[in-house]
């Protein structure tokens, strides 16, 4: 097990893909308005944001290029210094037909692209980290949707993403993703030290007890940068979970719309509690400078 951390830097999840724009009006949906709540949450001490678009019209997740560079050049734009994180991880969507007619599989909901499809938008904009997630799992609790990542889509993601000279950010959702993950390290897919997400508490994933997490946390690359987070009323708790294991913090609207019980939350609210809880832990919290040298992203605004 990893000693405490002594500093954290913080990522603010900004808006997600997920249903909860019907259940918080503060849940951003458009450019313009995931731009100044990535804005908001760096004001607010976030050094990273991890930015998903969606449409517009709709509110459901989206991955059109021009959504993220709007946010994007938004962002850089406004001169604010926060590392920008862009998921990669729409494309992978599989919803089946059901128990007993799996096939033909549903196209509502399903969304399937290639490796080079999921990752246009990180090669045009080259934002300093993406994410890769590392491997398939059932999503969402009582459905037929499945996550889709295999080993040859991954281990291709990562080495356009290595090409590009984007710093890989990826996520864990289970233990048997870390022996991809450790595969992907020896073959030289993802360079030392590799960046990781555990992302704890999501149903059919890793449970969020501490015993879990330390069992995850041991597993990872040597050298490993980690951060940590759970979903819900987890989240915030695991502003303290994740630096007691040695990790950096996540907190945003992607994973959790409250602030305290029928309070609902902003980006920023959700950041400033987090500051707050590391303060009081005596954790000093990061800036984007410091993160950046810590993880070796290359800032190419």
């Amino acid at each position: 097990m990893r000693q405490m951390s002594s500093a954290a830097f913080i990522t603010c999840a900004i808006t997600g893909a997920g249903d909860s724009t019907g259940v918080s009006d503060k849940v951003p949906v458009t450019p313009e308005q995931i731009a100044a709540s990535a804005l908001e949450a760096a004001a607010a001490g976030a050094a990273v944001v991890h930015i998903h678009v969606r449409n517009p019209e709709t509110g459901k997740g989206a991955r059109n290029v021009e959504y993220y560079r709007e946010v994007v050049e938004r962002v850089r734009a406004s001169g604010t210094d926060v590392i920008i994180n862009l998921t990669s991880g729409m494309g992978g969507d599989l919803v089946l037909g059901g128990a007993e007619n799996p096939l033909p599989i549903s196209q509502a909901g399903t969304d399937m692209a290639g490796a080079t499809e999921r990752l246009l938008h990180v090669a045009e904009l080259l934002p300093e980290i993406c994410t890769l997630d590392c491997g398939t799992m059932n999503f969402a609790a009582g459905g037929e949707y499945i996550m889709v990542n295999t080993p040859g889509v991954v281990r291709e993601m990562a080495r356009q993403i290595r090409d590009l000279g984007v710093r890989p950010e990826v996520e864990i959702f289970d233990t048997g993703d870390l022996v991809l993950l450790n595969e992907l390290v020896d073959e030289g897919l993802i360079d030392s030290p590799a960046m990781i997400q555990l992302c704890m508490g999501i149903p059919y994933g890793a449970p969020n007890d501490p015993l879990t997490l330390a069992a995850m946390v041991n597993r990872l690359p040597a050298g490993a940068i980690f951060s940590a987070f759970s979903i819900g009323r987890f989240q915030l708790p695991y502003v303290a979970q994740a630096v007691l294991a040695g990790g950096n913090v996540r907190v945003g609207l992607e994973d959790n719309i409250y602030l305290s019980k029928g309070v609902l939350a902003s980006n920023g609210d959700l950041v400033s509690r987090a500051v707050t809880i590391l303060e009081a832990m005596n954790i000093r919290v990061i800036g984007p400078a410091e993160a950046r040298d810590q993880l070796g992203t290359v800032n190419h605004g």
